[in-house]
């Protein structure tokens, strides 16, 4: 299926991106895969931190150079989620976050986009010269285990996350 594409975030993208932060919003849903787009006050101000993510010399303490995508429908351009590639881990990373992060928007969820998605992200990932990511899911969340597993993730064990009183499963997927 040649339906969407993953696509760099870019400037131009910012009012769409703010109109699918909305319908999270409205949904009660967190926005993962996005850096801080749920809690930042504006679209603008997200979109600076993300730039900053993108240069090692701007990349603010406790976090780590990211690159921002969309996963993008062709026929409408309307964005289906969102994905963060992580080049490397910090502390908090390594254990409980893994090197992508990915959210599909409400409205369009248990289609398939995640799982396409992921695997256009791991292209990425391995066109940067990782041999392997590791990549987080809550215990409960079935939609994304199920798509890191479609996308050739092993299990390696749980971890509780004490802040939010979870437990996150961790896969390792070969590139």
């Amino acid at each position: 299926m040649d339906c969407c594409e993953l696509r760099k975030a870019d400037a131009g993208m910012l009012a769409a991106i703010e109109i699918m932060r909305q319908e999270y919003i409205d949904a009660g849903s967190e926005i993962v895969g996005a850096g801080p787009l749920y809690r930042m006050a504006s679209i603008d101000e997200w979109w600076d931190f993300t730039k900053k993510l993108e240069d090692p010399s701007t990349v603010p303490e406790n976090w780590v150079v990211s690159e921002q995508f969309v996963y993008q429908r062709k026929s409408d351009g309307k964005i289906l989620g969102m994905i963060q590639f992580r080049h490397y881990f910090n502390a908090f990373l390594e254990i409980y976050g893994g090197h992508i992060g990915y959210s599909v928007r409400p409205s369009e969820r248990r289609k398939g986009y995640a799982t396409r998605m992921l695997a256009a992200c791991l292209l990425v990932c391995r066109d940067f010269g990782l041999e392997r990511v590791l990549i987080t899911c809550d215990q409960n969340n079935e939609g994304s285990r199920r798509t890191i597993l479609a996308n050739g993730g092993v299990y390696e064990k749980s971890v509780y996350k004490v802040p939010e009183n979870v437990y996150l499963q961790r896969y390792w997927i070969e590139l």
